[in-house]
């Protein structure tokens, strides 16, 4: 019986810093993916993985991506990268989570840096930032790799969360944007959803707790 609801945030609750990313790829004649490309090499040890752990300061993740992409072939200042994480609220999935918040325990879990803006969710503004708290405050934990020391797809930033709900992986349901991410998530026992739009991941998460969450 699922008792909680696990999100990731960025790309989820948020559209994806991935529509940002092919953006700026587009407007500097960069090959489309190509920062994805970048993050997905040694995705444990790269400079993004550091920076989401927390192991490297934005001052020294700065040189240390710009190097990474310049080896790729197309240089990239980390703190260019920066601006770009912020993504739109989507507002459906805030009333969903408003909605099952009634009847299940709801957390967030968030590979995230510090130094990227104001608030756990990267806001670019201050405007937004507020948003974000607001958001935050619903769900009953957050847990951001950036103060945790660990991330995505590490089993250990899963099962702090099951530990903080007094829960097992059985009982929860987690959502996230990345497959990468979900995959131990799953082996844990997990239900999961690939999100790929508000409206698909809404779609699949009513037919898993039998409630109505789009209008």
């Amino acid at each position: 019986m699922i008792k909680a609801v696990l999100w990731d945030f960025g790309g989820v609750i948020t559209s994806s810093p991935f529509e940002a990313f092919n953006r700026y790829e587009l407007a500097n004649g960069i090959p489309k993916d190509f920062i994805r490309s970048v993050n997905a090499k040694d995705p444990d040890t790269n400079a993004w993985a550091q920076f989401e752990s927390s192991s490297v300061s934005l001052e020294e993740f700065d040189p240390i991506f710009a190097a990474e992409t310049e080896k790729a072939g197309h240089r990239i200042p980390g703190k260019e990268v920066m601006k770009l994480l912020s993504g739109h609220i989507r507002p459906e999935m805030v009333e969903a989570l408003k909605l099952i918040k009634k009847n299940y325990r709801i957390a967030c879990i968030t590979n995230n840096v510090k130094g990227a803006g104001e608030g756990p969710g990267m806001a670019s503004d201050h405007s937004k930032a507020e948003k974000i708290v607001e958001i935050m405050g619903l769900f009953d934990f957050v847990i951001e790799s950036s103060l945790v020391g660990f991330r995505k797809p590490d089993p250990r930033i899963y099962q702090l969360a099951c530990d903080k709900m007094g829960i097992d992986a059985s009982e929860a349901v987690f959502l996230d944007d990345l497959g990468i991410n979900l995959k131990p998530a799953k082996a844990m026992g997990m239900q999961t959803i690939k999100v790929t739009s508000a409206e698909q991941a809404l779609g699949e998460l009513s037919a898993i707790l039998s409630m109505k969450l789009q209008a």
